[in-house]
């Protein structure tokens, strides 16, 4: 692959930023601070049709949008979960269904709602089903690349925020130390073969983010964050600080995936309207 191929690196700042309206950007363009417009189509079935998500922004590659975050909270015990939306009935064009949804969450201004994760066939997984039940804990991925990850915990373990002691200075030889400490995990999966992939980070720069911004301070604590591991190009599972190759593409401090090296911000939080595919009839 000659150099005039690779998609150059984006020099921006880490930051995190609301969502501006009315500000669009081309699929495949991340946009700090503006909505990214991607296939602005309906679509029918069992929920779906267009969303507006909160997500990682995509900053370079052919990935037309970001990857939408996970809501989490952490329990008295300090283990971590990721929030599914309430369930209720919704009448579409004149049909109730079931879906999970949240207005206004927790007084966030934002609607969180299950469509955001409805891409790449997870449309069709049990745990998008609006009723599936779990107690939706971040299960720690046995197949995690992080070494500390696989060292200290087992596939299946519930990650706890005991778990990211250190997060101040963690580094891996990876890009700059000290910007954050990731974990792999699975949401909503059970016994699944195509368990949800979701990334876990703790990190200074998301504590420090949320003490002014309302959708972070809803959706995050304690400086932790999710988001699901799905790159929105072809569908690959991209890795935070996973690959020394990716600084020929500026995603050594970034998400990056491998397949076509499109990178993403875990630090840069935007609006993607996007069309949520339908799920299955049941």
């Amino acid at each position: 692959m000659s150099d005039d191929d690779k998609y150059p690196a984006e020099s921006g700042r880490r930051r995190f930023v609301k969502g501006v309206v009315g500000g669009g950007a081309l699929a495949g363009v991340g946009a700090t601070g503006a909505i990214s417009v991607n296939s602005l189509t309906t679509a029918s079935g069992a929920g779906g049709g267009t969303v507006t998500a909160k997500v990682v922004e995509n900053t370079a590659g052919p990935a037309p949008r970001g990857m939408p975050q996970i809501p989490i909270e952490i329990d008295d015990e300090g283990n971590i979960k990721g929030v599914w939306p309430e369930v209720k009935d919704k009448d579409v064009q004149g049909i109730t269904i079931k879906i999970a949804e949240t207005e206004d969450y927790k007084g966030s201004g934002v609607t969180y709602t299950q469509e955001w994760f409805q891409y790449c066939g997870l449309q069709a997984n049990n745990g998008l089903k609006p009723t599936y039940e779990s107690d939706n804990y971040l299960l720690s991925d046995g197949g995690t690349k992080y070494a500390w990850q696989r060292e200290e915990l087992s596939g299946g373990d519930k990650l706890n925020i005991s778990d990211f002691e250190g997060y101040e200075d963690w580094g891996n030889g990876v890009g700059k130390s000290g910007i954050g400490k990731p974990a792999m995990a699975t949401w909503r999966s059970g016994d699944s073969e195509n368990p949800i992939p979701v990334n876990v980070i703790r990190s200074d720069l998301i504590e420090e983010a949320a003490q002014d911004n309302d959708w972070l301070a809803a959706s995050t604590d304690r400086g932790v964050m999710a988001y699901l591991n799905k790159c929105s190009h072809f569908c690959c599972v991209p890795g935070f600080k996973t690959n020394s190759g990716s600084a020929k593409y500026g995603g050594e401090d970034k998400i990056y995936c491998q397949c076509h090296q499109s990178v993403y911000d875990p630090y840069s939080i935007v609006d993607a309207i996007y069309t949520a595919l339908p799920r299955p009839a049941e």
